[in-house]
């Protein structure tokens, strides 16, 4: 059993990266649809409702991907993981279900009215479903997010002969990480879709496509950007501050600190030995982890020698957090200065949309970075102090996990390829459809001319 443990680990961790993917573009996806169909309503102008039937469109066929891979990935509790619900279904049991019935059915439901109901059924009804589906995309992620959440730091139950048992449902979904990790992942969401939205108008702008409806959605995911992205700083800042208090291992691990510390220093570089239970080649700013972690100078620190045996592995967490720290500035940046130069300069350079273009999926990694410090720097536990990674491993031989991961990837490379793609052909043909029903370029905008790949 102990041989299968490292490949269901990784196959649950390419599931769950793969379909993660998919309900954060949709979470807040469906909230900017709603935001395009109030502006339309409002102002009547075509170039809203041009935006309005692109996004459904890539909203479809995103659930869509979404909901498969997540059957998927409900079939390994059961094979790779059966004692995760052996031993708390019932805590993880009830909230999976809530998330069914008060949000999968809900987004479901109505997901059809947004998209074929448009002059079929009354504007308000129409937008309306656009309304539900968007709460039905947050009531999803809010469940779900109670569960990890209760994960990370459990709450409101009793252990009777091993087994976790309710006591306090509201202590339960108000854990102590729970509303952190929310506000977290629901700007992060919204980061993804700015900056999604932002490449794809940008790389229509490139090929040519100067309509108006190009440019209202540059200009609406540009200040999306720049306001979203200094709240998720802050945001970051207080889940951090949360962190530290319920799980110091994990931040010990994502800053590369061995020995408790005060005044600790941040490590902006550094190769993490395990072995040697040292940091090779490092470079760091004195104080400044105590600062950033404590908010005090001398604030101390807890290494990872006070949690030997039961601190998760250093060198993955600690990159991981790098690149989501040094992804999420670079978004910050580029988010200010897209919003600069479109909203106060009414103007979009070459450089500005080739870096555009080349951030259109810069969320995802954000998010993958994110989510990997997360999970992996909860190992080794399962659900923290209560269940260990490896107690909840099913009896499946390694050598049909180490197949079935596999063929998982490949299935999932063929579909990523697929999906981006469907992406951007759906752009392109938005641009020929527009053109087709007479939609104009932007009057009196200032523009650097297309280059040869506007042609």
């Amino acid at each position: 059993m102990d041989e299968a443990l490292l490949p269901a680990r990784l196959q649950f961790a390419l599931q769950i990266s793969f379909h993660i993917l998919f309900p954060a573009i949709t979470v807040a996806l469906g909230w900017f649809l709603l935001l395009v169909k109030w502006r339309y309503r409002r102002t009547g102008d075509e170039a809203w409702m041009a935006v309005y039937r692109l996004w459904t469109k890539i909203f479809a066929l995103t659930f869509a991907f979404g909901v498969v891979s997540g059957i998927v990935m409900s079939f390994q509790f059961g094979t790779n993981w059966p004692g995760f619900m052996e031993r708390v279904g019932n805590v993880a049991g009830p909230l999976l279900a809530y998330e069914i019935l008060t949000a999968f059915f809900l987004e479901a439901t109505f997901l059809g009215v947004m998209l074929f109901g448009h002059r079929r059924v009354p504007e308000w009804a129409h937008t309306g479903a656009t309304a539900l589906v968007a709460v039905g995309t947050t009531m999803s992620a809010f469940w779900i997010l109670v569960l990890n959440s209760w994960m990370h730091t459990p709450a409101g139950f009793e252990l009777r002969n091993g087994v976790v048992h309710a006591v306090d449902w509201w202590a339960i979904v108000f854990n102590p990480s729970m509303l952190y990790r929310l506000a977290h992942v629901l700007l992060a969401s919204a980061l993804m879709v700015a900056f999604l939205v932002l490449g794809l108008s940008a790389w229509r702008w490139r090929r040519g496509d100067r309509g108006q409806d190009v440019w209202v959605s540059l200009r609406a995911a540009a200040l999306a950007a720049a306001v979203l992205g200094p709240a998720q700083l802050v945001m970051g800042d207080l889940h951090g501050l949360n962190t530290l208090e319920h799980q110091p291992a994990k931040v010990a691990a994502m800053e590369g600190i061995w020995d408790t510390e005060r005044g600790a220093g941040l490590r902006l570089f550094a190769i993490p030995d395990e072995t040697a239970r040292a940091n090779w080649m490092e470079i760091s700013i004195p104080y400044a982890a105590s600062l950033i972690l404590t908010h005090r100078w001398d604030g101390e620190v807890r290494g990872l020698n006070e949690f030997v045996g039961a601190h998760p592995p250093v060198a993955p967490v600690f990159w991981a957090f790098r690149v989501m720290v040094g992804m999420g500035m670079l978004m910050i940046g580029v988010g200010v200065w897209a919003a600069w130069s479109l909203w106060r300069h009414r103007s979009l350079s070459s450089p500005l949309s080739a870096v555009l273009v080349g951030m259109t999926f810069s969320g995802w990694v954000a998010t993958l970075a994110g989510w990997y410090v997360t999970e992996i720097g909860r190992q080794p536990w399962l659900v923290t102090g209560v269940l260990r990674t490896a107690e909840a491993l099913g009896p499946v031989p390694a050598g049909a996990v180490w197949m079935t991961l596999g063929l998982y990837g490949a299935v999932y490379v063929f579909l990523l390829v697929v999906y981006v793609t469907m992406l951007f052909r759906l752009a392109a043909g938005a641009g020929k459809a527009v053109a087709a029903s007479g939609g104009g370029a932007v009057p009196g905008l200032a523009a650097v001319p297309a280059g040869p790949e506007g042609r």
